[in-house]
């Protein structure tokens, strides 16, 4: 499992890299500049701030500059936040972030993980397409159009929760974290109802029915620690994907997150804060993905002695 482990972060390096790098110059290459405005810039004053940002070395020099400050786990500072770091404005932002991430998480698996379950045990009947249905409605509309449909009917039409906001009140978190985790809780969904429709056909659930098992206990007992295998699979992926994919929920909902810094950074042609998130968001896909692979290898016994063996 070890060799399993240390061979996926090696080939992590590269997946790393590659972003940098590519991100690096895209955003280099985009039109317009950090210090650019609409009022004009007096040069000598353009040619400090370059010289102060390291702007004035050839670009490959400037690249080189970043993987070094990047090694030693630096990413430098922001370029429309004077006097602060970019590793302090994520740490200030993924708070939030995170909280949301976890929250339309735990939405997902419970919505998700009960609606494919359920629709496994009378397939091909109204139990199994009602939630069906409703999945792929949910993994067909975009945050961006959900969002404001729940702020319209519950924020505005029936006044049951806040609209925007991010505080100690619970109802603040309830609409970013159904928007957020609407289109997860599809996926979760069919995954989840694929699995158990896979395992519900084995020999050992016809065994443990066979011995007068009531069904309730051959699914809770039996069958949903191999059904919901592919949900596990997911669920890395899937947590990364929350945190980088929150950034259009925190515009909606006005939520102080890291998806504010970005947004802003992109506007502002704020390079280094673009490249430390980035950075940031996909080092943790790459180890949610890792640490998804090896729960699945430790859920099932045939992966888990293939990795052994590897």
């Amino acid at each position: 499992m070890w060799r399993f482990v240390v061979g996926r972060l090696l080939q992590a390096i590269p997946v790393i890299l590659a972003v940098i790098t590519v991100t690096f110059f895209l955003v280099r290459i985009a039109p317009g500049g950090p210090f650019d405005s609409e009022k004009a810039v007096i040069p000598e004053v353009k040619a400090a701030l370059e010289a102060q940002y390291r702007l004035d070395l050839p670009l490959g020099q400037q690249y080189l500059a970043y993987l070094g400050d990047l090694a030693q786990g630096e990413l430098g500072p922001s370029f429309k936040y004077p006097g602060r770091s970019v590793n302090e404005l994520i740490a200030a932002g993924l708070p939030a972030t995170a909280e949301l991430g976890a929250y339309a998480l735990l939405v997902a698996v419970v919505l998700g993980g009960l609606a494919g379950v359920v629709a496994s045990l009378k397939p091909n009947s109204a139990q199994d397409y009602i939630p069906m249905s409703v999945a792929m409605i949910g993994i067909c509309m975009p945050t961006f159009l959900l969002g404001p449909l729940l702020v319209l009917l519950f924020g505005i039409h029936l006044e049951w929760l806040p609209v925007a906001g991010w505080g100690d009140i619970p109802g603040d978190k309830i609409l970013p974290s159904l928007t957020l985790g609407a289109a997860y809780a599809a996926y979760i969904a069919r995954l989840s109802r694929a699995g158990m429709l896979e395992v519900m056909s084995q020999d050992y659930i016809r065994t443990a029915r066979a011995k007068g098992l009531p069904e309730w206990q051959v699914v809770t007992r039996h069958a949903l620690r191999g059904g919901l295998i592919p949900v596990v699979a997911f669920l890395g992926p899937a947590f990364a994907g929350l945190l980088a994919g929150s950034f259009v929920v925190e515009t909606i909902f006005q939520i102080p997150g890291l998806g504010r810094f970005y947004v802003q950074a992109a506007f502002n042609r704020d390079y280094t804060m673009i490249l430390g998130t980035t950075v940031f968001l996909s080092t943790l896909i790459v180890l949610f993905n890792l640490l998804s692979d090896i729960l699945a290898a430790w859920l099932n016994p045939r992966l888990r002695a293939q990795y052994g063996e590897a």
